[in-house]
């Protein structure tokens, strides 16, 4: 196993961090010390991004990347960072050898060594939006995660009363992960691999998306041809913008993450036409969410 390691001045770390996930999108280990802050990610030989290009993205300016081998029992050491996390007062986000808590939805998580446990703050940002509306009583009918990672929001959708939930990744291991993690849990996902940036699949009313701002406005834009399409169905004109792989429907709710602070307002723009409106945006460190509905 190797770890991948860019360290960056503390200046840099949003940008570098940008590109990071956008190369490595289920998650980096991130650690800061005196005048810098390093992210890491881990695979196998050959699984690895290349990761020259971060290089421009902060100017030119002098960065590390170094590459370490791993020493056998790195799974073992999960357990030094890994820690329980209670969610909106009320789901108990741990794994597997922390014992569950009373009272609380318990929700497993093991990610072995690719992908995120759910702690980082655009997971819990997704969390709590999902919590506030089980408790809105909207925790009904399909729901699409798009970016599902180790499948923490689409489990965590499935124990809030959602189904069917259904998760998308791009990344094959990243769909092994979920279905791992869904088989500790005891619910059904349906899960797929697919390439947001090529292809957008059907959506289900409600829809969680914890990816980078890229991937996000690409989502956005795609929606606008779905967008056009229920104006066709009703008007009996095509609109050119329309692609191929346009769904007829569009979500009722959607819950965006993975969003720096700087680029929520394009964000909520790139869905704007299609009809959505915002209802609310949070911050959580250096993450923000949106949460977003149409009325169609």
């Amino acid at each position: 196993m190797i770890r991948l390691a860019v360290r960056c001045a503390p200046d840099q770390a949003d940008l570098v961090l940008a590109e990071l996930t956008v190369l490595a999108p289920n998650g980096v280990e991130e650690e800061r010390g005196p005048g810098y802050v390093e992210y890491a990610i881990y695979g196998g030989e050959g699984e690895l991004p290349e990761l020259g290009e971060i290089d421009a993205v902060v100017g030119g300016r002098p960065i590390e990347v170094s590459s370490t081998e791993v020493p056998d029992d790195w799974a073992d050491r999960w357990r030094d960072f890994h820690k329980p996390l209670l969610v909106g007062g009320r789901l108990w986000l741990r794994p597997s050898w922390e014992p569950a808590r009373d009272g609380a939805i318990d929700l497993v998580v093991d990610p072995g060594q690719a992908f995120g446990t759910g702690a980082h703050p655009t997971t819990r940002l997704c969390l709590e939006y999902l919590l506030e509306l089980a408790d809105a009583g909207e925790a009904r009918g399909a729901l699409t995660d798009l970016g599902t990672g180790s499948g923490v929001l689409a489990i965590a959708a499935a124990k809030l009363g959602w189904d069917p939930v259904t998760g998308y990744d791009h990344e094959p291991a990243a769909i092994g992960a979920a279905a791992s993690n869904a088989q500790v849990n005891g619910v059904e996902l349906t899960l797929h691999r697919t390439n947001l940036r090529e292809s957008l699949p059907e959506l289900a009313p409600t829809c969680v998306a914890n990816l980078t701002s890229p991937i996000l406005k690409a989502v956005g834009g795609r929606l606008q041809g779905i967008s056009g399409e229920t104006r066709r169905n009703n008007s009996g004109e095509v609109p050119a913008s329309l692609p191929r792989d346009s769904s007829p429907r569009l979500p009722r709710v959607l819950l965006l993450s993975g969003i720096l602070p700087a680029e929520v307002d394009e964000v909520a723009a790139a869905f704007a036409p299609s009809g959505f409106r915002e209802q609310d945006r949070r911050t959580l460190g250096d993450w923000a969410a949106l949460f977003l509905r149409c009325p169609r």
